[in-house]
């Protein structure tokens, strides 16, 4: 959940680790700190808060910034609160060792009690100042070097890790490992300096080769050679594959927006064409997904899907389950990725699991694929990143293309996870002959027409704006939708709740009735999506009930309604398109209101309280 980042070479290491932190903060910002190295000195600053308040005390001291190696970290806090003591780095007892983690040690009160009888003492709560005093007692009773200590160290660890550590003996090395936990290792020209971070972004201006590590490895990076990987616990060499980046700079940077949500908002229809471009062919009724068609007849003879996701994208899976047995009749199960391992699951050598996660490196995604894995099961993922550990554990795959999402309420995943659902739940029906072939190429043409539809619906922003201005000081909110639609509300209270902190709750709208509808007053905001399609007279019949006991409604209804029009006190239409297709449609306002209700409260939209984008731990 915390970054990591990191450089060793001839620049000046100040402003590359600062910038990187900058541009990992979307993991965590409870805290920050960095540490230089130069002329045989550490100089470490760490302080609860931001980044820019890191940079801020660095800048009261110059020599702070001086160094051509250097780690740095921003923190999301498990073990230990957030404050100046608990931020990293961490030293060891000596002083020699220095250390930035990501991820949980499990173990680490057992460790500690055992270093504690060995003279050992802490300064901090955290588990990390543990594994470094760890560290530093392996290499005093083994005699060894560091790299060989980290890996000793590491065998003794129960729990999740991306760790780079620095030794102040060894001025031209950084030593890296990785389990659970992103990281990655840009390599320079030459091999005249190296760079660390848990994603690309931090070096991307610098090198485009970067080397992914994969679980249970450790790397020992050093000036002028050829970076070493092994196995931490077999100590195997790897031979470490260097991938070309695909990032860019241009596609981190908030290109004249306010926030970054507000940008990956308007980047969706972008977005949606990318990810089904090459693989949808509208005019020739063509859908090519190598990772479907490769395995075809395992969808074919699947018993069942089950699908696996957390937050955003479990409700993806959920409009994905609508998708799959609607259009090709096939059961779905959605399950929490965090709930499935631990109930003793049900899974057979006849299912088939798809895990979808933006980042793919969601902690309790990538258990329950393993898990899944060991049941014989085929396992389909379907991740943003490239590369991403994801990406690498399932058997097959599609990224969505949807571009670095930077902000932590995600947006632009959402639509693209559903563009990569729909193409796949039409490719099966296809395949199987559940839609007939003129139903399947309307469907095509319908879903080429979806980018320059949300297009259309960017551009009443500020009408949800002045919806936004009204409804910005309710303390509670309701979210109603029906079928394709249910987890669009779902979805649309999630919004309101991450960046808003307004409680807001999503329901089927036949469900209000059941228990919601006593919330009901004057001062109750209720989110109703009533589009033409479905079921629609139901839905009226609800909002006439929230209606009837002074309720405020604000619905979401298709261009031309009039019904609802007549009864809602603000309307927001959307452009016409298939029921199945209409979740990509409805989410785009519900985005928007839930944006511009966060920037009129003042709250920090990019970086909500509490929250990481990527979660790698449990």
């Amino acid at each position: 959940m915390c970054g990591i980042t990191g450089y060793i070479g001839y620049r000046d290491a100040y402003p590359i680790v600062i910038n990187g932190l900058k541009r990992l903060e979307y993991r965590g910002y409870d805290s920050a700190g960095l540490m230089l190295f130069n002329n045989n000195q550490i100089a470490l600053t760490k302080t609860k808060g931001k980044v820019l308040d890191l940079e801020g005390i660095v800048d009261q001291s110059p020599s702070g910034k001086e160094g051509k190696i250097g780690i740095g970290h921003t923190r999301w806090a498990t073990h230990g609160v957030p404050n100046d003591v608990n931020s990293h780095p961490h030293f060891s007892q000596s002083g020699e060792l220095v250390i930035v983690h990501n991820g949980i040690i499990e173990n680490y009160d057992t460790l500690k009690k055992e270093l504690t009888s060995r003279g050992y003492t802490f300064k901090s709560d955290t588990d990390t100042e543990v594994l470094i005093n760890l560290i530093e007692e392996v290499k005093k009773q083994e005699g060894c070097k560091l790299g060989k200590a980290v890996q000793l160290a590491l065998t003794q660890v129960i729990g999740a890790y991306a760790i780079a550590v620095f030794d102040k003996s060894k001025p031209n090395e950084i030593i890296v490992a990785k389990l659970g936990s992103p990281i990655a290792i840009g390599i320079g020209e030459g091999l005249k300096e190296f760079f660390v971070a848990s994603d690309a972004s931090p070096f991307i201006e610098y090198t485009k080769d970067a080397i992914y590590l994969e679980d249970e490895e450790l790397a020992i990076i050093k000036l002028g050679k050829a970076v070493g990987v092994r196995k931490i616990y077999d100590d195997s060499i790897v031979d470490a594959n260097i991938q070309e980046l695909q990032l860019s700079l241009e596609q981190i940077e908030k290109g004249g927006y306010d926030h970054f949500m507000l940008k990956e908002i308007y980047e969706q229809p972008k977005a949606i064409t990318d990810t089904y471009r090459g693989r949808m062919l509208a005019d020739e009724g063509i859908i090519k997904m190598a990772g479907i068609d490769d395995n075809l007849g395992k969808f074919m003879r699947a018993d069942r899907i089950i699908v696996v996701a957390c937050g955003t994208s479990w409700h993806a899976a959920l409009v994905g389950e609508y998708l799959f047995e609607d259009l090709s009749r096939i059961p779905v199960e959605v399950e929490y990725a965090s709930e499935f391992r631990y109930r003793n699951p049900i899974i057979t050598t006849n299912d088939v699991v798809i895990a979808i996660s933006q980042s793919g490196e969601t902690a309790d995604t990538l258990a329950a694929i393993k898990l899944a894995k060991s049941k014989g099961a085929f396992v389909f993922g379907i991740c943003n990143v490239v590369g991403s550990s994801i990406a690498r554990e399932t058997h097959a795959g599609a990224y969505t293309h949807a571009g670095p999402e930077i902000g932590v309420a995600s947006t632009k995943a959402f639509t693209t996870q559903i563009t990569i659902l729909s193409l796949i739940a039409l490719k099966l029906a296809q395949s199987k002959g559940t839609l007939s072939n003129s139903a399947f190429h309307m469907y095509l043409q319908k879903m080429q027409l979806i980018p320059k539809k949300v297009e259309k619906l960017l551009r009443i922003d500020d009408t949800v704006k002045h919806i936004a201005s009204v409804y910005k000081e309710a303390s509670n909110c309701l979210y109603l939708g029906r079928g394709f639609n249910f987890p669009v509300a779902l979805e649309g209270a999630l919004k309101l709740k991450e960046i808003s902190y307004i409680h807001a709750e999503g329901y089927p709208a036949a469900e209000m009735k059941h228990g919601p509808i006593a919330l009901i007053d004057e001062n109750m905001p209720v989110f109703v999506i009533a589009t033409n399609k479905g079921h629609y007279e139901k839905v009226v019949s609800n909002i006439q009930e929230i209606k009837s006991r002074n309720g405020k409604i604000i619905a979401i209804v298709t261009e031309g309604d009039t019904t609802v029009k007549e009864i809602a006190d603000h309307v927001i239409e959307i452009p016409e398109t298939e029921e199945a297709l209409t979740p990509l449609l409805t989410t785009i306002p519900l985005q928007l209101l839930s944006y511009h209700i966060a920037v009129m409260l003042e709250k920090n939209v990019d970086q909500p309280r509490n929250l990481a984008k990527s979660v790698t731990v449990e």
